[in-house]
């Protein structure tokens, strides 16, 4: 299953398998005592936006993977993946991130920079981003350069009770990867103040995946992702203009609608990709132009 992208060849498809908020926030300092969240700020409980004015954007963590040494997994190099990095880390500097690119590191160094970033003070930050670009397989498992694992050990590390100063904010997650090895044939068709209330440790995370579970995720070994590529696309062109999520939407419409994958083989020609969302945001997210 590790060996399909040696089925392509160059400029055909791989996979990678394997505004003004309504609320105003009330600064104070963030922590937690005797199980409770106090956040770094709090907001209006039904404000619709998320305050996007602090004094920084956030952090944007990339974690780009090319080639892997995996015991017994003999996984491809990742054609095309230089392509996204470059381009997520463009596009991501104009909203004013401030964007780390980490190359193939391993499990132990990826643990490292989250469990680093997850215990700073985002109490000046908007949100944080999380990109990560890989092989994947079922279950929500990546590679990291030597050994694969769950998402979740970088996710889990943000929930309100692992880090505060982040509680109420986005936590924004991109995942390049292949998620099993099925292949989509496609269908032809014709206020003001102090508010007080309790916040959910898993609310204002949003996880945009480059395909649905199960699926394999396309990659052109000479123009990047497909996913990745209209990602930017979008936000460069419309990213000040409507929310994330709407972004997104529009994101899964030109992915699915306009790319089909080329290959010499049979089996892995004319294939389709639709990108999975899924939210839990509680407000709207905006980026005003910075």
């Amino acid at each position: 299953m590790h060996s399909f992208s040696a089925m392509f060849n160059k400029k055909q498809d791989s996979s990678d398998t394997r505004r003004i908020p309504h609320g105003s926030p009330v600064a104070s300092t963030s922590q937690q005592m005797n199980g409770i969240i106090r956040p770094a700020y709090v907001i209006e409980r039904y404000a619709a936006y998320y305050p996007m004015n602090h004094k920084r954007r956030g952090m944007a963590l990339l974690f780009s993977h090319n080639k892997y040494n995996v015991r017994n997994v003999p996984l491809p190099v990742r054609e095309g993946s230089a392509v996204d990095c470059k381009r997520l880390k463009e596009t991501l500097d104009l909203f004013g991130f401030d964007v780390k690119v980490y190359q193939d590191f391993k499990l132990e160094e990826i643990k490292a920079i989250v469990e680093k970033v997850s215990s700073m003070d985002h109490r000046d930050n908007d949100c944080i981003l999380i990109a990560v670009l890989t092989h994947g397989e079922d279950g929500d498992y990546v590679y990291a350069h030597d050994v694969s694992y769950e998402l979740s050990t970088i996710w889990s590390h943000f929930t309100a009770d692992n880090c505060p100063s982040l509680a109420g904010r986005p936590k924004i997650f991109l995942v390049q990867a292949c998620r099993g090895n099925k292949l989509d044939n496609g269908v032809k068709i014709q206020k003001d103040g102090i508010a007080r209330y309790s916040i959910p440790t898993h609310a204002d995370f949003l996880f945009a995946y480059a395909t649905i579970p199960g699926f394999m995720a396309f990659r052109n070994t000479t123009e990047g992702s497909w996913f990745i590529n209209e990602l930017c696309k979008e936000l460069q062109e419309n990213g000040h203009k409507y929310d994330l999520v709407t972004l997104l939407t529009f994101v899964t419409q030109k992915v699915a609608y306009d790319h089909e994958s080329v290959s010499n083989v049979p089996e892995f020609n004319m294939r389709k990709q639709t990108p999975c969302v899924v939210s839990m945001l509680t407000r709207l997210l905006l980026f005003n132009e910075v």
